[in-house]
């Protein structure tokens, strides 16, 4: 049990990090432009 809340705590701590520096906004530019590829809608 506390090994799983440790990968949660940390997981949340990486997660909050990145949202920090501002990837999310990275990671969906990169998520959209592979989808419009993969598609070929673009």
């Amino acid at each position: 049990m506390k090994k799983t809340l440790a990968i949660i705590f940390t997981s949340a701590i990486f997660i909050w990090y990145g949202i920090e520096r501002g990837e999310v906004s990275i990671v969906l530019k990169k998520a959209v432009n592979i989808c419009l590829e993969c598609i070929g809608l673009g």
